[in-house]
């Protein structure tokens, strides 16, 4: 019988600036859909200096909303929060659904695109799981890639590619997951980002969102592998969004007029 948790998530990002905003959008993809796996019971989405223009279910099936900042302002707060009740499927997702075609997750992105790097540490991976079944390939994949990518806290930024980060040898889980997208699709398998809210043992106050990834697999579907934490996603974990790479599947991302520099800080608290 699968383990079912109920998860309870507050998710609060304050952008300040140091000139009054005359115009700016934000993107969200921070509301979870009832999907495989979970069920939302209950979520709340709040603006604080803007408000939500409109609502849509993008091209990758995340429930996104656009906010426009209220002219002049200098800090906007955005709050999230919920509970979801998650069923541990061993990481397995499943069938392929949604309008974005299985085939475009097999193309390549600019954060994701594989040059030497890749393409040397690809080899050698297919080389040494040409004996193993698909799954159990995946987890080796995933496990040389924590060994050449290593886990460092602000090693890497949000526009960090999978060339940059597998040279210097060190990134986040971001990274972590951008590499293991591109190593999947060198060896022939459909693979995309997914973002999300991980509940940690011992750690109730995070400072950011969890991401990792999705591998398609003949029999199987869609199964998730985070290669930060060496294993596929259980009951802990909540899916906000997908896409071919960070990109697709950020909670935030906007763009604005003016000048002044911004400053962020994110509450986040993910409890059982």
């Amino acid at each position: 019988m699968s383990e079912t948790m109920v998860l309870s998530i507050q998710h609060m990002t304050t952008y300040s600036f140091d000139e009054a905003v005359p115009y700016a959008l934000q993107r969200l993809r921070m509301r979870p859909a009832t999907d495989a796996g979970q069920v939302v019971e209950t979520w709340q989405l709040d603006i604080t200096g803007g408000k939500v223009e409109t609502s849509y279910e993008d091209g990758f099936g995340n429930i996104t909303d656009l906010v426009r900042l209220n002219p002049g302002v200098t800090e906007i707060q955005i709050a999230s929060q919920g509970t979801v009740c998650v069923t541990d499927h061993a990481g397995v997702y499943g069938p392929h659904q949604g309008h974005a075609p299985i085939w475009l997750f097999e193309g390549t992105t600019p954060l994701t695109k594989a040059g030497n790097n890749a393409r040397q540490l690809a080899a050698r991976l297919r080389s040494e799981t040409a004996d193993m079944d698909d799954v159990a390939s995946l987890h080796h994949v995933s496990a040389e890639i924590a060994k050449s990518v290593v886990y460092e806290k602000g090693a890497t930024d949000a526009t960090t590619t999978v060339e940059q980060s597998l040279g210097a040898g060190k990134g986040v889980c971001q990274d972590q997951a951008h590499v293991m997208i591109a190593i999947a699709r060198q060896l022939g398998y459909p693979a995309r980002y997914v973002s999300g809210y991980l509940l940690m043992d011992g750690v109730t106050q995070q400072e950011a969102s969890h991401g990792w990834c999705d591998i398609f697999v003949e029999g199987l579907g869609w199964v998730g592998f985070d290669v930060a934490n060496q294993m596929c996603p259980d009951g802990r974990y909540v899916r906000l969004a997908c896409g071919r790479d960070y990109g697709d599947a950020a909670p935030l991302k906007g763009l604005r007029q003016g000048d002044g520099d911004e400053k962020m800080q994110v509450v986040l608290q993910v409890q059982q």
